[in-house]
């Protein structure tokens, strides 16, 4: 009776409104009877207590690190344990007794200098009623949180199930908690979807969200029958969606199926509730044994299409664009497709190609393009020199690229740099040192007509970059310069540009992690496009001396 009154306020405030009472007593096994002893002797001095919570709820313990917040520096914490401080720190917020209310400035110091070690990675919804860390009263360190309306992995397989593989694999996280909620808005939009019926092709991104999650309906429809209420078929389907959401990831990330398969990560699901602050804890998923027994898969959206031969229509530069980004995203994960080609792929491609994308690229041996963007034959048109320039080669590689854009009909260009860079090194190297000298080979040559790049990213950087800077600079300048050169120089390629037929992107290639990071346009193509078009420098040269 003491620790009731000691460590709850609510039920301190509901005696002290005398609607509960807390009254004792002891039964006698021998007689049967109950003594009853009363109210406890002490009760009006204890509800003057201000402990909102048991000792064991407040003290976190070393789980939550040497420095009072997890880094690097900690061991990582078993999955019982995690999934345990999850659930206390929900009661404490629910509770309204939160321990995460300060940090120190040495805590954020020993973030920055030791690292993160989360303990859990949560997969929730964006909605703003349903802030993780604070559910969870959870110090900053504590959770690696990842959230997108409808906590689904549905249409962001890339970035979610990518980022989940880095948690657990990289940073040592042993749970992962997909957490829905009640009143969810991107659930009830896909109810409402699914109940409308049709099958027409989305026209905006938000209804291809609420497509995707209308299965998840679909399915929750199906298990409560047919009469059910369009508030009660939603809730159901948070739930539904939640173990979607989980299946998914058993079903298509490799790196998580093996780790849940050894027991080194467990995943669990849980519904917020908005009325009470509760997290209601729903366990494992109920299929996770069978996803686990069969035989994994990739994503459907990163999954590999047929080859592309003149049979093909245009695609268009936002498809074209995506297929690179997802094409890259399997070569990082390791899962690339593109090496299955059998011989009628081959036959096939005799007939003719389409490219969906021409790509200009460096030289270098460390950046193969098809193997980076896991290209089928038949994806790429690729052009490729040293530093992914048109500056010395405008006449093989504009006009190459006009034959692409022209009569094979690609709508995407796409120039890629990429970081360490020989020829950019080079270049910087030349530039600084102030070597002015004739050019009496092409080499040298090449590495002048960088110049100008390099001469443009020490002017943003300031004088007091150093030569790696300013050469990492360049690399990204580089490919803005070969955009704008095919921008100034090429009236054809600029036409489909003006038009909208053709896009043309750019992009650095990270050696060291295997990315591609995407530039979009340029910065000056607005400018370019509006501008009176130009004859390449050495072509002008050369018709002069015709």
């Amino acid at each position: 009776m003491s620790f009731l009154l000691r460590f709850s306020e609510s039920i301190r405030s509901a005696v002290r409104e005398g609607t509960v009472q807390i009254q004792g007593g002891i039964y006698n096994l021998e007689t049967g009877s109950v003594d009853f002893l009363g109210a406890l002797p002490t009760q009006t001095e204890l509800l003057d207590s201000t402990m909102a919570i048991p000792p064991s709820m407040v003290e976190a313990g070393e789980a939550r690190g040497k420095h009072g917040v997890r880094t690097g520096a900690d061991s990582a914490v078993p999955k019982d344990v995690a999934l345990k401080m999850l659930k206390a720190g929900n009661e404490r917020f629910a509770a309204g007794a939160p321990t995460a209310t300060q940090t120190s400035g040495p805590m954020r110091k020993a973030l920055v200098q030791c690292g993160q070690a989360p303990h859990s990675a949560i997969l929730g919804c964006a909605d703003s009623r349903v802030p993780v860390d604070t559910v969870f009263d959870a110090m900053p360190g504590e959770l690696f949180v990842l959230r997108n309306a409808g906590n689904t992995c549905t249409h962001a397989e890339g970035s979610m199930v990518g980022s989940l593989e880095f948690c657990t694999g990289k940073l040592g996280s042993r749970l992962i908690l997909v957490l829905g909620h009640t009143k969810c808005g991107a659930i009830a939009g896909a109810t409402q979807t699914f109940q409308a019926g049709g099958e027409k092709a989305p026209g905006s991104a938000l209804e291809g969200l609420l497509q995707g999650l209308s299965v998840v309906a679909k399915e929750a429809s199906e298990e409560l029958g047919p009469g059910a209420l369009q508030e009660e078929l939603a809730a159901h389907a948070t739930k539904v969606n939640v173990f979607s959401s989980m299946n998914f990831l058993l079903k298509y990330s490799e790196p998580i199926r093996e780790l849940v398969r050894k027991g080194d990560l467990d995943i669990q699901g849980g519904i917020y509730h908005l009325e009470t602050g509760r997290v209601e804890f729903l366990g494992r998923s109920p299929q996770q044994a069978e996803l686990l027994a069969a035989e994994g898969t990739l994503p459907p959206s990163m999954a590999l299409g047929t080859v592309r031969t003149t049979s093909d229509g245009p695609m268009a530069p936002q498809a074209a664009l995506k297929l690179l980004k997802v094409g890259n995203e399997r070569f990082v994960v390791g899962a690339p497709k593109a090496g299955k080609v059998h011989s009628s792929m081959r036959e096939t491609l005799a007939t003719g190609q389409a490219p969906h994308t021409a790509l200009v690229g460096c030289a270098d041996s460390r950046v193969p393009l098809e193997t980076v963007f896991d290209a089928l034959p038949g994806d790429l048109f690729v052009l490729r020199n040293a530093g992914n320039t048109c500056t010395h080669a405008e006449g093989s590689v504009l006009g190459s690229l006009e034959f692409c854009t022209g009569p094979l009909k690609t709508r995407l260009i796409f120039v890629l740099g990429h970081t360490s860079c020989g020829a950019i090194k080079g270049a910087t190297s030349a530039f600084l040192s102030g070597q002015k000298k004739k050019a009496p080979q092409a080499l040298d040559a090449l590495l002048q007509g960088l110049g100008s790049v390099v001469s443009d990213a020490q002017k943003e950087l300031g004088k007091k970059a150093t030569e790696e800077q300013v050469a990492a600079h360049a690399v990204k300048l580089n490919v803005f310069h070969t955009m704008n050169f095919m921008l100034k120089y090429s009236e054809p390629i600029r036409q489909k540009v003006r038009s909208g037929e053709l896009e043309i992107q750019g992009g650095v290639y990270d050696l060291q992690t295997g990315r591609v990071e995407f530039l979009g346009a340029s910065p000056s193509q607005a400018k370019l496009v509006a501008a009176e078009g130009a004859v390449a420098p050495s072509l002008k040269s050369k018709m002069q001396g015709a």
